[in-house]
């Protein structure tokens, strides 16, 4: 079995005249947490979807768990997990039932009841999916996605609309699956996800790989320069350095003591984040799972 589970090279779509993904390259190993993200318009969900297999590429070459997802067949099919940004809609059915339902598909799925309360649903088994709250339905979309015992689980913004406790909820969770040796590829909006969750991180915009890295190393973050910022006669000054623990021996020397309004700051990722795609999210239409135009505006 190859050690990896997503081969890109040289992958390409159109739209049109659109160049929704313009030659883009990626190798992600099995076992790791792979994170996208990028302004609409970057090529993330194209991309997701020709990994899917749901969309035919223009051009490159993909494999996905050693196959073309573009010719796989059902028993491929059966080795990956989909968690899709909407919702499943099955409102008169129980939780049990749905999942239950769904193990159906599988040649050897997981027991539908352990899934359930793998997913913190337990106390829900026998509630109505209409009476779930948001939290909870994307707990159920999570179920499905996992009951079929996947190899690779993609997901799909999979906390929008979550407030932050079960935001955190949910990375736990998908903590669990991730150390239990699940592949997932989690596309999101939300940067402080990636950091969280992701083993390696990669920008997208405009078609392109910008970056790819660790969180902590993404476009030379751990190497950039902190800003040592403090007041003195009543005015704010501020340096970039390398040393910035110097820095602050020097301040606190000098001010004999307590610096006043001392502060010290490495670029986060959303810093770093911006500066690689620059003004991309405000110049670049999306195209929405059906290669229409959608809205504009920039993740973060």
């Amino acid at each position: 079995m190859s050690e990896t589970a997503i081969e890109v090279h040289g992958l390409r779509k159109k739209y049109g005249d659109d160049e929704a993904v313009a030659g883009i390259d990626l190798s992600v190993p099995r076992g790791e947490v792979f994170a996208l993200f990028g302004p609409n318009g970057a090529g993330k969900s194209t991309t997701v979807e020709i990994l899917e297999g749901f969309r035919r590429r223009d051009g490159g070459t993909v494999r996905v768990l050693g196959e073309d997802p573009g010719t796989a067949g059902r028993r491929w099919r059966s080795r990956i997990g989909v968690v899709w940004q909407g919702e499943v809609l099955v409102p008169q059915l129980t939780v049990r039932e749905v999942v239950r339902h769904f193990a159906g598909y599988y040649p050897d799925p997981r027991d539908p009841d352990a899934v359930v309360e793998l997913v913190g649903l337990g106390e829900k088994s026998r509630a109505r999916v209409a009476s779930l709250s948001g939290g909870q339905r994307r707990r159920l979309d999570v179920a499905l996605g996992i009951v079929g015992r996947p190899e690779l689980l993609f997901l799909d913004e999979p906390t929008t609309g979550f407030d932050p406790r079960a935001r955190r909820d949910f990375w736990t969770l998908i903590g669990d699956l991730a150390r239990g040796g699940t592949t997932i590829v989690l596309t999101t909006h939300y940067l402080e996800e990636a950091e969280a969750l992701a083993d390696r991180v990669c920008v997208i915009a405009r078609g392109r790989v910008r970056a790819q890295g660790s969180p902590a190393t993404l476009g030379g973050r751990a190497s950039a320069r902190a800003t040592v910022s403090w007041t003195a006669d009543g005015r704010r000054r501020e340096t970039r350095t390398d040393e910035p623990a110097r820095v602050v021996g020097e301040l606190s020397a000098l001010f004999s003591g307590e610096v006043p309004g001392l502060t010290v700051h490495r670029p986060t990722l959303e810093d770093v984040y911006l500066g690689l795609i620059g003004e991309d999210g405000d110049e670049h239409d999306d195209r929405d799972g059906h290669g229409r135009p959608a809205e504009r505006k920039v993740s973060a």
